[in-house]
Formats: C-alpha cells, sequence, structure tokens
C-alpha cells in the first residue's frame, strides 16, 4: 500500500467516526434547540398571564366608570339606561392605553352634560 492509500477498514472507521461526530453534534443542536423553544414557551405563558391579569384590571376599571355613568344619568328621568357593555371585538390591543385615556374625558363630559340636563340646572 502506498502512503496516499488508506485501506477499506481505514475508511470505514473514518466514515464511522464522521458519522458519530454529526449524530453528536446534531443532538446538541437539538437539545439547544429545545431549551431555546421552552424557554420562549415559558415567556410566552408569562405574557399571556400578564394580559390575562391586565385585561381583568381593564374589565374592572371599564365597569367601575359604567356603573358612576349610570348613577349620574339614573337622576335624568327621561333617560333610559341600557345594558352593559360588551367588549368591542375590533377593538385593537396595542391601543389600549390610547382607549382608557379617552374614558375619564368623556365620562366628565357626561358628567357636565347630565347637570346641564338636571331640572337645578333650569334656574
Amino acid at each position: 500500500m502506498t502512503e496516499g492509500t488508506t485501506s477499506p477498514a481505514m475508511r470505514y472507521k473514518e466514515i464511522v467516526g464522521l458519522a458519530r461526530g454529526s449524530a453528536d453534534s446534531l443532538r446538541a443542536w437539538e437539545l439547544a434547540r429545545a431549551d431555546e423553544i421552552e424557554r420562549q414557551l415559558s415567556d410566552a405563558q408569562a405574557a399571556v398571564v400578564a394580559a390575562q391579569d391586565r385585561e381583568e384590571k381593564t374589565r374592572e376599571r371599564a365597569s367601575r366608570w359604567w356603573k358612576m355613568a349610570l348613577h349620574n344619568v339614573s337622576r335624568l328621568n327621561f333617560v333610559e339606561a341600557l345594558d352593559d357593555p360588551q367588549p368591542v371585538t375590533t377593538a385593537r390591543p396595542q391601543y389600549l392605553d390610547r382607549y382608557l385615556e379617552e374614558v375619564k374625558p368623556s365620562y366628565q363630559e357626561l358628567v357636565q352634560a347630565v347637570l346641564g340636563l338636571g331640572w337645578r340646572a333650569k334656574r
């Protein structure tokens, strides 16, 4: 045999070694990817819990504003209060803060309108 040629047995061992190295590399990549996916899943679950908490707080806040508005409107005999408002499914969640900022000025406008329509305002 010459130096440039290898025996079939040596070539077989070389191929098996490369295959084993590739399998080990693939296994390490799969384990790292599994850890990354688990971390992403954990982060997503935490984000869902935070969003649910924020949704509940926003629902309670909206309910309080609605009850306060009903209390003011109940002073007017000629206004009939409707059912509680239902969530708007087309609202964009990224605009939640903007929506909430609009509630207080709208409520204050309602209070001023009720005061202007009440019997005491006629004097």
